[in-house]
């Protein structure tokens, strides 16, 4: 769960501290006292993208740290553990995100440096936030098929799996089969220039590597007088007078010095005579080499002409001998494609066929568990909804095949497009009064009846997945009356399995809540700023009233908070 978070200098929040307990919390307060932005900075710490427009005016920088404490046995630890991040499971795991004004963004998790793609892999798993913007994404359809698949992962995902990898196969032969198919005339006109560039290229039967080391024989072979001198005259002065002889003269004299001082002299003496041997080494190894030098015009003049038909073949294939036959190989595959054309769009197509079969049956295989899971899933939905006081409403998920009239492929008497999710459409369908035939949720679905679908899906959801924190920004959006108790009663039995939030206007929410925090603006020193206060059980008593009576509290007002208080423990005892 989520034990403390500390937020400064984020949009009107100067500095602000709190600890979190489990269970159902509550934020409330006036519009505009900066409720949401505690949501936005635990959706940043989950790995939002963040804006320097988020920072306080006149600050360098936000920041933002979250601390939780998760069992031992939850999956982020083997995911931190992916990423080489060091973390003992028995501490708190530590998250903090700074934005600065330039809008440079760094996150560190247990202070080591992350990337946003690792923090918001890390955040998914820790945080589920669920803002407005979510009842709008609920009426898309493209995203029911999705929710679908989240509810029947364990059953649905080892079947999509299997169709997906049979699918990546089809897609690649059926481009090449496609591409082959759809060869035009002017391709096949290039077979004859092919024919040539591969003919020429054989011809020449390069080496790899062999410019570089013709170009080094040809250097040898143009300085071949000069490089017989210089090796000459070396070796006479080594040889000679000067050289060997001179050294071995000074041997013996040092020989002759070492019988009276073999302490001081013996040392130097060893070295000249190993100074010896190694110049005895030089000057043989001069004379061989001076043996082997080359006086060869006309090996030069091939050396020469080889040279001048590599670069001339560069110009053409390649920047270098390698670069040349790669060209080669790449026309000798394209020409080899184009004089057996038929025969391989034959066998193309017999592999593409195969892989369609089996495409298809593995994709009604997904289909039919689909069905299956679709079917519990609208009847968990409508038990949920029930709880909600939608208990009159009908919910189906329909799933139906994308068609492709123009282009699809045949099955079942349709023309069907399969792609990496199937060929399965999904659509949430809804009557919420008796009589009243299924339409689509963006039809009939009013805001209440939307807040209250979204929060049946998330109390599924929440059964099936290991996310500590369940984070609702006005789920109450629409409801009144005994629709609004219903919610409060959902929010707190959801709090049994996970720790949940939520920003509120409505007292039938707020009482129910195990822990009520006030959001409230204050102004200091002529500046604005956020406050956050948790409420003792007095304190909750005023707000309540608050909340019940707006500006004027009176005592029937207080009289009634209390009373709502007392009614939601025992409600909660239940």
């Amino acid at each position: 769960m989520l034990v403390h978070l500390s937020i400064r200098n984020l949009a009107v929040v100067e500095s602000v501290d709190i600890t979190f307990h489990p269970g159902f919390h509550v934020l409330t307060g006036e519009t505009g006292a900066g409720k949401s932005i505690i949501i936005d900075a635990l959706g940043l710490i989950a790995g939002g993208r963040g804006s320097a427009d988020l920072i306080r005016y006149g600050c360098e920088k936000a920041e933002m740290e979250a601390a939780f404490d998760l069992p031992e046995s939850h999956g982020v630890w083997s995911l931190l553990s992916g990423f080489g991040i060091s973390a003992e499971r028995a501490e708190s795991l530590i998250i903090r995100r700074e934005i600065s004004a330039q809008g440079k963004s760094t996150a560190r998790i247990n202070g080591q440096l992350v990337n946003l793609t690792m923090l918001r892999e890390v955040g998914e798993s820790l945080i589920n936030l669920h803002g407005q913007h979510e009842h709008q994404t609920l009426l898309r359809s493209e995203r029911h098929l999705e929710l679908l698949d989240a509810y029947g992962y364990e059953e649905i995902e080892p079947v999509k799996k299997d169709y997906q990898e049979t699918y990546a196969s089809f897609v690649k032969v059926n481009k090449e089969w496609n591409e082959l198919r759809n060869t035009s005339q002017q391709a096949l006109q290039m077979l004859d220039l092919y024919r040539f560039q591969l003919e020429e290229i054989a011809a020449a039967a390069l080496k790899p590597g062999e410019d570089e080391w013709l170009a080094e024989e040809k250097v040898r072979l143009s300085h071949s007088e000069k490089m017989m001198d210089a090796v000459s005259q070396a070796y006479e002065l080594l040889y000679g007078q000067q050289g060997l002889e001179a050294v071995a003269k000074a041997i013996s004299r040092l020989t002759e010095a070492a019988t009276y001082d073999g302490k001081g002299i013996t040392p130097l003496l060893e070295q000249l005579q190993t100074a010896y041997y190694q110049l005895e080494d030089v000057s043989f190894g001069l004379r061989s080499y001076r043996e082997n030098i080359e006086f060869n015009p006309v090996r030069l003049e091939e050396v020469e002409d080889r040279l001048n038909l590599i670069s001339s073949m560069r110009r053409k294939y390649g920047d270098s001998v390698e670069g040349i036959m790669d060209y080669y190989n790449k026309i000798r595959h394209e020409s080899e494609t184009l004089e057996n054309k038929d025969e391989l769009l034959e066998k193309l197509e017999a592999k593409r066929e195969k892989l369609l079969a089996s495409l298809l049956e593995k994709a009604a295989k997904l289909s039919e568990v689909r069905r299956k899971k679709a079917d519990e899933l609208a009847l968990q939905i409508e038990h949920e909804l029930k709880d909600l006081q939608m208990g009159r409403t009908s919910f189906q998920v329909k799933l139906s095949p994308v068609e492709d009239v123009g282009s699809g492929i045949e099955w079942n008497g349709k023309k069907v497009r399969p792609g990496k999710q199937g060929i399965d459409s999904a659509e949430f369908l809804i009557s919420p009064n008796p009589g009243e035939p299924l339409r689509p949720l963006g039809k009939i679905a009013s805001g209440g009846e939307l807040s209250r679908i979204m929060l049946a899906l998330k109390s599924i959801f929440a059964r099936h997945d290991e996310v500590p924190v369940l984070i609702f920004d006005e789920v109450d959006t629409g409801v009144s009356g005994r629709a609004a108790q219903s919610i409060a009663e959902k929010l707190y039995r959801l709090s049994q399995t996970c720790q949940v939030f939520s920003i509120t206007h409505l007292p039938q929410v707020a009482c129910m809540a195990d822990q009520q925090y006030l959001i409230e603006k204050v102004v200091e020193d002529g500046r604005t700023m956020t406050r956050v206060d948790e409420l003792t059980d007095k304190q909750r008593v005023m707000e309540l009233a608050r909340m019940l009576g707006g500006v004027e509290i009176t005592d029937k007002t207080k009289h009634h908070a209390k009373e709502m208080l007392n009614l939601a423990k025992a409600q909660k005892q239940k």
